[in-house]
């Protein structure tokens, strides 16, 4: 597993974006690291495991005996023409078939049902550990590419654990009891033919580590085409509106074109085992059959060994034959992996610390803060400032200006590169994830809808209403004097909303992220241009939201049209690294002109 150092005084410099040159450069673990990567995924399922392996233990001693059992039909019946017990032993052979028929079915069984579940723990822990990461990590890595890591590369590991892992085991017990029997019935024979081995094994030692380069470029083009598809597929209609198809036609050609070379690269990679590993076995089928007619002609051979010695080098070099395909596939699923333990490996660094200590009484502080993004210019510098509770603040100033900063500072969707923000006195990385988005709410320009109903997306991530009935929700509607928006719904509560919300209107959308925000009562509230695209009459509705806040609430107003900051406490001007109180709305609209006319 990989993990990044996060500095102490750099937390919010930590860089999150994955497949950077440095880590495709790493060094790449060897054969008894890569089994104890796995050891973690394989632990829930250690029963199974070991009924597997006594099923393919079972079913390798089954294949190995019916060699002996053919050339003894051969030397002791054939020959001195005793069909009795050619019978005999041709149902000794039936039985050792359906035995290995069995066991072989069993171990499919338990081995696809060990893939299946390990399939569905790692989805489990890459989702659940994608909800722990910070937002920093969302910014600086496509959508598509994360789809990707959970669908395309666990499906790799699956494959592997369920159906090649039980062929490679399977596999190394018949070429041990292959091996010890050829060398049993000639030594000298016996180490000829598996001489070809030790070059395969030579071969395969220095080749694995290309193979599993080429695997990995594959699955990262694979990982980019499916975030460019993702990208163009949501910002589709913008394509559209300004008639760029050709743009996107051009970057998917682009994409598509160097996951085909890459793919094909790696197909290359994967099947230059088996050509290898097919012309060893060739050669070693020839060195039995020349030596061994020549033992046979000095009377040191006889012709039922011959056939044994022959079935024996078949059942050695034939698994090595499947391995190298195997082989091939586990480059693949250990690629897979390294990009899954990518994700699994890393940790937020909007840590929880304890602090019992009280800053002053102020509803929310900055102090002393300094924050820029990584790679990135200083965005805030030693600002101070303070919120009080029940007021209205305004952040104004230009696009770039770091007033969506400021408002993720706040909410914690970030920490500062230095310095503290306290809320209610305590440093607000005391709180936990759910103290703080209880006292804070946050209302987008554009909300995100959860499909389901209204009733479902009003409620949504609120612990206090998380086990209330319908009917308890509709008195909670009632209550709150929330009836007149949700009639603005053709089905009031119960009207469905199709993913992302693409049923609703923009003003419908705001309505609901603001009877959300409502719902929570909290003590700040954060609005990011919230009604800048919705016409006057949703305005005034949303408006009619905020007057049932409790009066204590404190509301943070993002704004470039200025008479949505005219009822504004304060109004703080923010650009240039600086916040600035800039009292007035006159002396507001004079620092905005005048910073207008410098650009």
């Amino acid at each position: 597993m990989y993990r990044f150092i996060i500095p102490k005084n750099q937390q919010t410099r930590m860089n999150y974006t994955l497949n950077t040159n440095k880590q495709e450069n790493k060094k790449q673990p060897g054969i008894i690291g890569i089994i104890r990567s796995f050891g973690p995924l394989l632990l829930t399922e250690k029963r199974r495991l070991i009924f597997a392996l006594i099923a393919i233990f079972i079913n390798a001693l089954f294949t190995l005996a019916t060699p002996i059992v053919i050339g003894r039909i051969i030397d002791t019946y054939i020959a001195s023409k005793q069909y009795h017990g050619v019978l005999v032993f041709s149902g000794i052979l039936l039985g050792l078939y359906i035995g290995a028929f069995i066991s072989s079915y069993l171990q499919t069984k338990l081995m696809g049902t060990v893939g299946q579940r390990v399939l569905y723990n790692v989805r489990n822990a890459l989702f659940e550990k994608l909800q722990f990461l910070p937002i920093a990590f969302f910014n600086q890595n496509k959508a598509g590419d994360l789809i990707s890591r959970i669908n395309n590369d666990t499906d790799k590991l699956n494959v592997f654990l369920s159906q090649s892992l039980v062929q490679f085991v399977g596999g190394v017990f018949v070429m041990i009891g292959a091996s010890i029997f050829l060398l049993i019935i000639n030594f000298k024979l016996g180490l000829i033919t598996l001489l070809p081995a030790f070059f395969i094994l030579i071969f395969t030692r220095f080749v694995s580590p290309w193979v599993r380069k080429k695997n990995t470029q594959s699955l990262k083009s694979t990982g980019g085409l499916s975030a460019e598809i993702q990208e163009s597929i949501e910002n589709f209609k913008v394509i559209v509106a300004f008639n760029r198809r050709d743009y996107f036609r051009t970057r998917f050609d682009e994409v598509n074109t160097e996951n085909y070379k890459s793919t094909l690269k790696a197909g290359i990679a994967n099947n230059i085992f088996m050509p290898v590993y097919g012309l060893a076995s060739n050669i070693s089928q020839i060195v039995i059959l020349v030596f061994g007619i020549y033992l046979i002609t000095t009377g040191n051979f006889t012709l039922g060994l011959l056939v044994s010695f022959l079935s024996y080098a078949s059942n050695f070099y034939t698994p090595l034959r499947q391995i190298a395909a195997v082989w091939a596939n586990f480059q693949v699923a250990m690629a897979g992996w390294d990009r899954i333990s990518d994700i699994l490996a890393l940790k937020s660094n909007l840590e929880i610390i304890e602090t019992n200590s009280v800053h002053d009484n102020s509803l929310l502080t900055f102090k002393d803060v300094q924050f820029s993004y990584p790679d990135g210019n200083v965005v805030l510098e030693n600002i101070n400032f303070s919120l009080e509770k029940g007021k209205t603040y305004a952040l104004v100033g230009p696009t770039g200006g770091g007033k969506t900063t400021t408002a993720s500072l706040i909410a914690r969707l970030y920490d500062p590169v230095s310095g503290s923000v306290f809320l209610h006195g305590k440093d607000m990385r005391s709180y936990s994830s759910e103290e703080r988005t209880q006292k804070i709410g946050f209302i987008l320009q554009e909300p995100f809808l959860f499909g389901g109903t209204v009733r479902d997306n009003i409620i949504y991530g609120n612990s206090l209403y998380k086990e209330y009935t319908h009917e308890q929700v509709d008195s909670l509607i009632k209550e709150k004097g929330l009836e007149e928006l949700i009639n603005k719904f053709d089905q009031g509560l119960d009207t469905p909303i199709r993913t992302s919300g693409e049923s609703m209107s923009l003003g419908q959308k705001q309505l609901i992220a603001f009877m959300r925000a409502l719902l929570r009562s909290p003590d700040i509230l954060i609005l990011d241009e919230a009604t800048a695209n919705v016409d006057t009459v949703t305005e005034i509705l949303l408006q009619k939201v905020l007057d049932k806040l409790p009066e204590e609430t404190t509301r943070v107003i993002i704004a470039h049209r200025l008479h949505t900051i005219e009822k504004a406490d304060e109004i703080f001007f923010v650009n240039g690294g600086e916040i600035i109180n800039a009292g007035t709305m006159e002396h507001a609209v004079e620092m905005l002109m005048s910073n207008k006319r410098k650009s």
